[in-house]
């Protein structure tokens, strides 16, 4: 069953003449109601994986378009889709006199980094990664999914029928290790409680090393990653990886293996839900929302924002179709966690944690 993740619909009105590369960029006016932002032109560079990845892009994307039509501001866009289109496509950006201008992903932190700095009256936010250094004009977004995907690894724990579990990423970068540290803290919380041996592949959070397949764009990486996992015994792999973990889900699916997909709620926003177990999400959208209104009504601030299972930045999704089958107990046990680390009398810790 496939749930269309909602996009919008928007008439485009002008398309930028800018060169740049990648998609070009386009501008869209707002659908509100006239306000003192509909002259606020926000706008979004994409990483590689492109608007409709299904994951932290689409996501992030998904912020942008409700400010345009709940705030009634204008927005522009550029799809990258290499390394080397960020550079100009956040030039493109600053050529268009954007007011705010968001990159997704940590990718993006050297060339937002120059802009902010060769652009002090302009602001910038980066998606999912701390800039360098500090800037008055460049707001960090980022979030402790270590917290959700901690709750993620007890539930793949305790449901396991294997006794082995997986994760892998897609580049070791802090917004992906991340992940996996929580995660692995999660199995480990599991196996502490119950008096069990459940054994976690593809990543050692004490030696900070395990599997990533380089990139997050390369699906037939994933599918073989996640085969090699399954071939192993894991039944619930943890792809983190963008994009790439569509072929994870791909090879689960062939092998009756169960995903447990991140930063969205992958059994609404991919084909593969009927083996999703949950999801380790990160609102994105609503980070962007809200960084966008405050920012356009004159409130923007470079103090960093930080996602938390508190302030229900992350969180883990509904079990959808898996419900009937995770034990009451083991429901219990998650919603006992989350208060616990949501009061502060359980902190989960990651070097890779936002600061």
């Amino acid at each position: 069953m496939k749930k269309k993740f909602y996009m919008g619909v928007l008439a485009v009105t002008t398309a930028l003449a800018l060169a740049a590369c990648g998609s070009a960029p386009e501008e869209e006016e707002g659908g509100g109601d006239a306000t003192a932002g509909s002259d606020f032109l926000a706008c979004m560079i994409s990483d590689a994986g492109g608007f409709e990845d299904q994951s932290f892009n689409q996501t992030s994307y998904a912020g942008l378009l409700r400010a345009v039509d709940e705030l009634g501001i204008q927005k522009a866009e550029a799809e990258s889709t290499s390394d080397a289109d960020y550079p100009p496509n956040v030039d493109s950006m600053v050529q268009q006199g954007c007011n705010l201008t968001f990159g997704v992903g940590f990718l993006l932190a050297d060339a937002l980094s120059n802009a902010a700095t060769a652009n002090p009256d302009v602001n910038f936010a980066l998606i999912d990664s701390t800039f360098a250094e500090e800037l008055p004009n460049a707001k960090p977004i980022v979030f402790n999914t270590a917290e959700a995907a901690y709750l993620a690894g007890y539930v793949a724990a305790g449901m396991t029928e294997t006794d082995k579990v997986a994760t892998f990423g897609g580049i070791q970068i802090p917004s992906v290790s991340i992940f996996m540290d929580g995660f692995a803290d999660g199995v480990a919380k599991y196996n502490e409680d119950n008096g069990t041996s459940v054994e976690l592949l593809g990543w050692d959070k004490d030696a900070q090393n395990g599997a990533f397949t380089g990139d997050f764009d390369n699906q037939a990486q994933g599918q073989s990653q996640t085969e090699q996992f399954i071939a192993q015994g894991a039944d619930i792999i943890m792809p983190v990886a963008g994009p790439v973990g569509l072929g994870a889900a791909a090879a689960a699916e062939q092998a009756g293996a169960k995903i447990i997909w991140v930063d969205t709620d992958g059994f609404e926003s991919t084909t593969y839900g009927p083996i999703i177990l949950t999801s380790v999400i990160k609102k994105m959208d609503m980070a962007v929302f809200d960084t966008i209104e405050s920012a356009a009504a004159g409130n923007f601030t470079s103090e960093p924002y930080i996602g938390t299972l508190e302030n229900e930045g992350v969180g883990i999704a509904p079990f959808h179709d898996f419900d009937s089958q995770v034990p009451q107990e083991l429901k219990d046990a998650v919603a006992d966690l989350q208060a616990r680390i949501i009061s502060g009398e359980l902190v989960v810790e990651s070097p890779n944690s936002p600061k």
